[in-house]
């Protein structure tokens, strides 16, 4: 396993919403429609901005009123990082757009299809 997956795999970390757009607005878009979200870990070298294509079965946004910009989403979804397939956890706050993310190593016939 790679050392950057491994580091990420062993405890929580900072995360951000990420990507070329980070915004509420963009936040939203991509959980409600495009089911591919950005998180960015914050801490390592230059951050780690992950594409996640989400799970929307484990993916909860029960506790997000996107419209007020409060509450929090779960956000759950698999990529492949340096060959190694894994599953991103992460827990959003959508007033900051920041919160905590960790990886959990899976499978790779676990990654979730298009």
């Amino acid at each position: 396993m790679d050392e950057l997956t491994q580091r990420l795999s062993k405890e929580s970390h900072p995360v951000a919403a990420g990507g070329p757009q980070a915004s509420l607005e963009d936040l939203r878009r991509r959980v409600e429609e495009l089911g591919f979200v950005f998180v960015k870990f914050t801490e390592t070298t230059g951050g780690t901005d992950l594409g996640v294509r989400l799970d929307r079965t484990a993916t909860d946004s029960s506790a997000a009123d996107f419209d007020a910009g409060t509450g929090s989403v779960h956000l759950e979804g698999t990529l492949i990082l340096n060959d190694d397939p894994v599953r991103c956890v992460a827990d959003i706050d959508l007033a900051s757009l920041t919160g905590t993310g960790r990886l959990v190593p899976i499978a790779e016939s676990e990654l979730v299809s298009s």
